[in-house]
């Protein structure tokens, strides 16, 4: 048995966030009962019309009409995503400001960039909304109907095949330097401001090929324009299930998509997290959300917090890697 004294000596060795925390518990699940009560703002990393924009955009009204309130779409481009990720790490950690982002600046941004003002990691991850396949398009008269084909004429002209990307450091550029690196060729990279100036010159003829997404380019095969020689997915798509994967083409363990995601600032209380991460999973579940996601040539994910969690650390590393070995930076 212990005295009054004793117990005295005892409580004053408990540090002051272990009393406290019950009552911070308490409080955090109270919040996330009544979360949320008010309009939510998305920031999204990107300009509009694009497919993270579109994204988010069909996951925000599906939210509004779960929750019961406004989820209002803000975009703010610029620095490769940096700054609407920086807004959101800034924000109140009380789940009425959300990120939305492709992969950049939640994972390859903090080696392409020598400073940061957002730690990447920090980031609460609400779940993975889409992925997005990405292609291998070439110019209409290049010479060569296959991958293997492609990779024979890289060889014997070394450096004589450009392909373009919306800039330095996105994921048509790391994913034709990843090309490069594993079929042994030499690449030239040739950067755009954006996506419909690079695909204009692959339909004119002015660059070679390009990594780009499905969505991106696939009027223009559609049309004759331009030769899609693979996808960078595991399995076909079912769109053009007549284009062959990577793999199948004969470069083993080549993947390369792109995909939307969305996060809370760090801090964030778990139960407002988990809430998020059930309606999200919800919203994305529903038959008439995934057909205008697809119609977009999106696939629905969702999933948990971890898994996403997981997912932007493989991706970190596995990109990272061949950021370091390309020496690529953009300051």
């Amino acid at each position: 048995m212990f005295g009054s004294r004793s117990i005295g000596r005892l409580a004053a060795l408990v540090p002051i966030a272990v009393l406290l925390a019950p009552a911070q518990a308490f409080a955090q699940g109270d919040a996330a009962a009544h979360y949320p009560s008010r309009a939510v703002k998305i920031i999204v990393s990107a300009p509009p019309g694009g497919g993270l924009d579109m994204a988010a955009r069909v996951v925000a009204d599906r939210l509004a009409k779960i929750f019961a309130q406004p989820f209002v779409v803000e975009n703010r481009p610029g620095a490769g995503g940096n700054l609407g990720a920086e807004a959101v790490a800034q924000a109140e950690p009380d789940g009425y400001t959300l990120l939305a982002a492709q992969p950049a600046p939640l994972t390859t941004n903090v080696v392409l960039y020598k400073k940061l003002n957002f730690d990447p990691a920090t980031f609460e991850p609400l779940a993975i909304m889409t992925s997005i396949p990405n292609t291998l398009t070439v110019r209409k008269n290049f010479p060569a109907r296959s991958v293997a084909e492609l990779v024979a004429y890289a060889k014997a002209n070394p450096g004589k095949v450009t392909f373009g990307s919306q800039g330095v450091g996105t994921t048509p550029h790391l994913t034709g330097e990843l090309f490069a690196r594993v079929t042994g060729t030499s690449l030239t990279h040739v950067p755009y401001r954006g996506t419909a100036q690079a695909v204009n010159d692959l339909v004119g003829r002015n660059i070679d090929m390009l990594f780009f997404q499905l969505d991106s380019v696939r009027e223009q095969y559609r049309a004759g324009k331009v030769k899609m020689l693979a996808v960078t997915t595991p399995a076909r798509i079912a769109s053009v299930p007549e284009v062959p994967t990577m793999e199948e083409a004969g470069v083993n363990s080549f993947r390369s998509d792109t995909w939307n995601a969305l996060a809370a600032p760090p801090k964030t209380p778990g139960p407002i997290v988990a809430k998020l991460n059930a309606a999200i999973n919800a919203a994305l579940a529903e038959a008439e959300t995934a057909e205008h996601l697809r119609a977009m040539s999106m696939s629905p994910l969702g999933g948990t917090p971890e898994a996403a969690r997981a997912l932007i650390a493989q991706e970190s590393a596995r990109w990272g890697e061949v950021i370091r070995a390309a020496k690529i930076s953009v300051d």
